[in-house]
């Protein structure tokens, strides 16, 4: 493709040398970059792609994109086009090389604090199961109709995502479904994208090291439905004080979901237990693997995104009640001394509070809960006294412990969590910084009929210790906590250690 096509839309403030260059593909790390790509010098977060223009020339450059004035001489043979903002056009750069990826496909995007996984994942399976090639990118694994891709991020930078959309819809995928953090709508990383609809789950307090406020937090998830296409759909919780402010100036027609309120699609639980619950769906009723209200709004999501893209009512609740969760939120591991495990995700206040809500209703006061959380190193700090005082409110026992602790000491962030609590959250606590004795002392504690959260990481099989990811698994803690031979271990963690996670 040539520069001119790819730049086609945007208003360069200078171009030096040939328009017409040819392009071979189109890269913003250096590191990658070949004969005949075009570099774009982004300026991110951690560094700065301006300072690495030199290097993508003599890898073979032919076009460089680029915001600053340049600060050596223009290379013979290379084309350099200046925009007033590369960050914001980078997006636009790259779906125009990979031929408009999104708009040969039906693209969902998912965005609120918690739930986003989950809506995208179930939406994944619950098409593939009606029979459509479907995509995914999600903060678990991407998947091309079954093949897994491994992910670092929950939304890939522009380049990788159209690359990776590009390669979706030339495979055949007519859907894809597609997680949308904060960090990617705010850092432009979907710009470009044509999206068919979009689902807000709700919001929390979550990533203000990077919004620094609440509301710079909220405006960036409301600039996703901002930008929705009219004959785009926009479904948004009722139940989150945030659900319209979401779509209050969306073009797309706008659909709400509830279990509290009158909405377009409703429903509430009929009975649960640990294994799964039973559900009023629109005035139909649908058995399901999944638990806890959460759970209901999240797949009222999933159900109101699957009606909006033209499924049957009845096949979607049937396809819905042979779904399970998704890996590590609220999967339930049965120890053989009668009491249970849950390992979710759960990583802000609001998460935690929900999964310990379902936890409590379940036992009913016929059991213990105890708790086993902690708190990511480099991250919102504010948040840590909040996470612990949900535990202590929802819990008997509550042991605090080593999450992700990246560049902090595990002992320091113990201790920001351990400021949040009372005299009577400190007597039912206690702090033990390996996470692997957090957890055997957990199971050392309970009794016949208790459930232990094990909160914080889910499906991550690794923990983040100054700047190396060793491998540690919840599933396969608790197992050997339990007793249980992790040879026999389900699904989900058989597909972490093939590399499928």
């Amino acid at each position: 493709m040539k520069l001119s096509e790819i730049i086609a839309n945007l208003t360069p403030i200078e171009i030096i040398g040939n328009p017409e260059t040819e392009i071979t593909g189109v890269e913003i790390d250096s590191r990658r970059v070949k004969a005949g790509n075009l570099f774009i010098a982004v300026k991110g977060t951690q560094a700065d792609g301006h300072t690495y223009i030199g290097r993508a020339v003599e890898q073979g450059a032919a076009a460089i994109v680029h915001a600053d004035p340049l600060t050596d001489a223009a290379a013979e043979g290379v084309a350099y086009v200046r925009l007033a903002d590369t960050c914001r056009s980078v997006g636009e750069m790259a779906t125009a090389f990979w031929d408009r990826p999104s708009e040969r496909l039906k693209l969902v995007g998912v965005t609120g604090t918690n739930g986003k996984t989950t809506v995208a994942t179930v939406l994944y399976e619950m098409f593939r199961a009606m029979g459509h090639k479907c995509g995914l990118c999600s903060t678990v694994c991407n998947y091309i109709d079954g093949q897994a891709l491994p992910t670092e991020h929950t939304t890939p930078d522009p380049v990788t995502l159209n690359r990776l959309l590009s390669q979706m819809a030339d495979e055949g995928c007519e859907y894809v479904f597609m997680e949308c953090s904060s960090h990617a709508i705010d850092q432009q990383r979907i710009g470009g994208l044509r999206f068919a609809g979009g689902i807000f789950t709700n919001l929390t307090r979550d990533h203000l090291d990077y919004h620094k406020t609440f509301e710079a937090y909220r405006d960036a998830k409301k600039l996703f439905f901002d930008n929705l296409p009219a004959e785009a759909f926009a479904i948004t919780n009722a139940d989150d004080r945030n659900g319209l402010v979401m779509t209050q100036n969306c073009r797309a027609t706008v659909r709400t979901y509830s279990t509290r309120t009158a909405a377009d699609f409703k429903g509430r639980i009929l009975e649960e237990s640990i294994e799964g619950m039973l559900l009023d769906i629109d005035g139909r009723e649908v058995s399901v693997r999944f638990v806890g209200r959460f759970n209901v709004s999240n797949l009222l999501a999933v159900c109101g995104a699957a009606l909006m893209l033209g499924a049957d009512a009845a096949e979607v609740l049937r396809v819905l009640s042979t779904l399970s969760p998704v890996n590590g939120r609220f999967e339930a591991i049965r120890s053989p001394r009668g009491f249970s495990a849950v390992i979710d995700y759960a990583h802000t206040p609001d998460a935690l509070e929900n999964v310990l809500s379902a936890i409590n209703k379940i036992v009913g006061g016929r059991g213990q809960v105890i708790t086993v959380c902690g708190a990511g190193g480099n991250r919102d700090k504010g948040k840590r006294p909040l996470m612990a005082q949900e535990a202590a409110k929802g819990s008997d026992r509550v042991i605090i412990t080593s999450d992700n602790p990246r560049f902090e000491e595990p002992q320091a962030i113990i201790d920001d969590m351990m400021a949040g609590l009372d005299d009577a959250g400190r007597a039912k606590t206690l702090c033990i910084a390996d996470r692997r004795e957090a957890i055997r002392a957990a199971a050392m504690m309970a009794r016949e009929g208790d459930v232990i959260l094990v909160a914080g990481k889910g499906h991550e099989p690794y923990q983040e210790i100054k700047g190396v990811k060793y491998h540690f698994d919840d599933h396969e803690e608790v197992r050997r906590a339990f007793g249980i031979e992790t040879a026999d271990a389900g699904p989900a963690q058989k597909a972490l250690r093939e590399g499928e996670n």
